[in-house]
């Protein structure tokens, strides 16, 4: 009898450990090992990379976008005479869809009259070819850049595709690393005085002030 009992046993024990192969090979307990880095390929959540982000959209999008979009200065200065807030439904955008900073997409060609790198903010000061205005034209050459004005002027980049403030600080911060190596270097900003020089850039509004400061997509002398 035990010796009965016993082979039921073993016979039992061998048919719960093939049901439990099965449903391992088939069902839904299948588990898999997953490199380190490579976890959101299968939850979904990718790690957040601003430099990755920037250098995928920047040439097949966001060159092409400005390009497009960009506004002759001469003509928006002339137009919008002196408010540079007045055309903002027709050229601008705002950093938060209907509210926010105040950036327009702008191009354009003059004559440099000033190269300054002493300040860490540096830019060149042009005289816009055309213009008799009483704005001071101003690009930025870095090696820091302020504002927002490229990220904020492009339709695809909404604030609300990011996790918080510090991603969305982030990719600006990308996007002038790029304006910096790929645009600004190349150009050579100390041999451009006297010189006329082509750009598209944007500049964002700033309260109490007539000044355009355009960070650059395009500088390039003639």
């Amino acid at each position: 009898m035990k010796e009965a009992a016993m082979k039921k046993r073993m016979i039992a024990l061998a048919l719960t450990l093939t049901l439990a192969a099965s449903t391992l090979l088939t069902g839904c307990g299948i588990v898999k090992v997953v490199k380190i880095g490579e976890e959101g390929k299968y939850t979904g959540d990718v790690e957040f990379n601003a430099g990755d982000d920037v250098e995928a959209i920047w040439e097949e999008s966001a060159l092409p976008e400005m390009n497009e979009n960009a506004v002759d200065l001469k003509e928006f200065l002339e137009e919008s005479n002196g408010d540079l807030t007045a055309l903002a439904d027709e050229y601008g955008k705002y950093s938060m869809g209907d509210s926010g900073e105040l950036s327009y997409v702008v191009k354009g060609s003059g004559t440099v009259e000033e190269v300054n790198t002493q300040s860490q903010a540096g830019y060149i000061a042009i005289k816009l070819d055309g213009y008799n205005g009483t704005e001071v034209i101003k690009i930025q050459i870095g090696p820091v850049y302020k504002g927002s004005s490229i990220r904020d002027s492009l339709s695809f980049i909404k604030f609300g595709d990011y996790k918080n403030q510090e991603q969305w600080a982030a990719v600006s911060q990308s996007i002038n690393e790029v304006v910096a190596k790929d645009v600004v270097e190349p150009a050579k900003p100390d041999s451009l005085q006297g010189k006329t020089i082509s750009f598209v850039g944007a500049f964002t509004v700033s309260t109490g002030s007539s000044d355009v400061l355009i960070t650059p997509v395009v500088l390039e002398a003639e």
